[in-house]
């Protein structure tokens, strides 16, 4: 076992009286180390109960014949960082974690890892360490959030900050939006939506990196526990059988995990962390490849904020797993291909059925042809832009309209607030990007305020930062090369035409290409907004979206 390293034979000595020293026995050190990452704290929703559920997973660990030895790492809320500097820390978080996770694994080198997590960047970062360590690993969560009720209507966090432009335009009273804000978040659980946590929890079942359930069990229901359980004694027989990421993070591991986020209508987050999973596991996952998952694939179903169905109502619709029977049928996913539970795909889906056609609709009868996010691309975007299609009214998949351009999230969001921009009007916020903001901050704030003043089915917005997976409406993130990188972005004025054309994936500008060079021309990158600490060091190594937004090699 990996961990002999530190138990076995006289020279060991030492070593084992620190283990005995945390009071240790011999049989317990006889047993695989099972390392289990507890990523709670007191700070976000989605983690106040991880230590309930890491509880179960030890028992799962013990059962099966292991022992387990906890360790924390840090997590971000996303929704609480929302609007302000802490922001700029979300993302870059992701290194963090999977850096923690490293240095934890390797300096104790357990036989095996349990990674216990929830929110947004937390489940990426350690889908990143599982494959940057190849040892036997799995991943469980804390599961979602029920839906919030309101006088009979279910509710999550995106209608909350829908509700500050409801509020600013005279369609809702702060009464209300106080009565919203005591309904809103019902308890523990990741946000209720199909945000970026629940996608990525979703898509740790596609990828095979979780037993199924993980995506959808409710994060205060028995059977969350139970899975809990499960997953710990699942992972002591994977270091038996010596199954490791290596051996199903394969290429058509992230494929399945494609096709199934472009049949839930994921968030356009995982656009960054999926390419930064497969990175870790060696591989290249490029923008192009993600347009060609998603024109086969059909959009089944319309989650919140997309819809009016929430993570609860996928999971009694039959989850992930009823999801990957309906496209497996039509090939869509590669059903032989190695996961977690020692078996295949489609015996982990055999079975499977949707229960609620109005949630998980037929093939036949899917919300679109074609997948909930698309790749854009254009003399605007050269190295692409990505947009939630799943999210986006009719009305405004083709739009052409004037850009109103904002050097940050913060003057966008006064001059929305302000009653500034017009119907029409395509927002433009730049230096928001990786290294730009710098972090890449998620700005929900203004997708919402215009949503909640009803101007998501007249406004654009597009921008070199990204968009909350409960973002909704015509809004183009991850422009790509960014404004601090000389991007095309860079160049835009107020009132020049931005194209916009979803179908066919195209996000122009109607400039000449001697017009952006000539605007170009003598451009320098504005001074960093944070010049000292970590975010700083982050900065000057993160690399562009396009490429996930990872930390460069050299």
């Amino acid at each position: 076992m990996r961990s002999d390293v530190i138990k076995k034979g006289p020279e060991r000595a030492p070593q084992r009286s620190l283990l005995k020293a945390l009071g240790m026995v011999d049989r317990e050190l006889e047993r695989p180390l099972i390392g289990i990452v507890n990523s709670f704290n007191e700070v976000v929703p989605g983690h106040i109960h991880l230590r309930e559920i890491t509880d179960a997973v030890k028992s799962g660990v013990r059962m099966a014949g292991g022992t387990p030895m906890e360790f924390p790492t840090i997590a971000v809320c996303d929704g609480i960082a929302m609007g302000h500097t802490g922001m700029k820390y979300s993302l870059a978080s992701r290194e963090i974690i999977a850096d923690s996770i490293e240095v934890m694994a390797t300096a104790h080198p357990f036989d095996a890892l349990v990674l216990v997590t929830a929110c947004d960047k937390v489940v990426p970062g350690m889908l990143m360490a599982a494959a940057r360590l190849d040892i036997p690993a799995i991943i469980v969560s804390g599961g979602p959030m029920l839906a919030g009720n309101l006088k009979g209507r279910k509710l999550s966090l995106s209608n909350m900050f829908e509700a500050v432009g409801a509020v600013k335009s005279g369609k809702m009273s702060e009464a209300e939006m106080a009565q919203m804000e005591e309904s809103v978040c019902p308890g523990c659980g990741s946000c209720a939506g199909m945000f970026t946590a629940n996608s990525m929890n979703c898509l740790t079942e596609a990828l095979g990196m979780a037993l199924p359930g993980n995506g959808t069990l409710p994060a205060v229901s028995a059977a969350r526990r139970r899975l809990a359980k499960e997953t710990g004694y699942r992972c002591v027989e994977m270091v038996q059988e010596g199954l490791i990421p290596s051996r199903i993070l394969s290429s058509e591991a992230f494929d399945n995990a494609l096709a199934v986020d472009m049949a839930l209508g994921c968030s356009t987050n995982s656009v960054l962390h999926l390419p930064a999973v497969a990175r870790e596991a060696g591989m290249e996952l490029d923008l192009d490849k993600i347009n060609d998952v998603s024109k086969k694939t059909p959009n089944l179903c319309k989650l919140s904020p997309a819809g009016d169905h929430y993570i609860e109502d996928l999971n009694e619709a039959g989850g992930v797993a009823a999801v990957m029977a309906l496209l497996a049928q039509k090939g869509l996913i590669n059903t032989g291909i190695k996961t977690v539970t020692g078996k295949i795909v489609g015996e982990n889906i055999q079975g499977a059925a949707v229960q609620n056609t109005d949630v998980i609709r037929s093939i036949e009868d899917a919300h679109s042809s074609t997948g909930g996010i698309a790749i854009l691309r254009g003399n605007l975007a050269p190295d692409g832009a990505v947009v939630k299609r799943s999210a986006v009214a009719p009305e405004m998949l083709v739009h052409q309209g004037p850009a109103r351009v904002f050097e940050s999230e913060e003057e966008a969001g006064s001059a929305i607030m302000a009653g500034e921009i017009n119907k029409g009007d395509v927002v433009v916020i730049r230096y928001e990007g990786p290294r730009g903001g710098p972090g890449m901050r998620e700005m929900l704030g203004p997708t919402a305020t215009l949503a909640g003043m009803g101007m998501d089915k007249e406004v654009a917005l597009i921008t070199d930062g990204r968009f909350s997976g409960a973002t909704k409406g015509a809004s183009i993130g991850h422009i790509s090369p960014e404004a601090a990188m000389g991007g095309p972005i860079a160049a835009i004025k107020d009132g020049d035409i931005i194209e916009i054309d979803i179908p066919n994936n195209i996000l122009n500008v109607k400039l000449t290409e001697q017009e952006i060079e000539s605007r170009l021309d003598g451009w320098t990158a504005p001074e960093p907004q944070i010049n000292k600490g970590y975010l700083a060091r982050y900065a000057r190594l993160v690399t562009s979206a396009s490429t996930g937004a990872v930390l460069g090699r050299k």
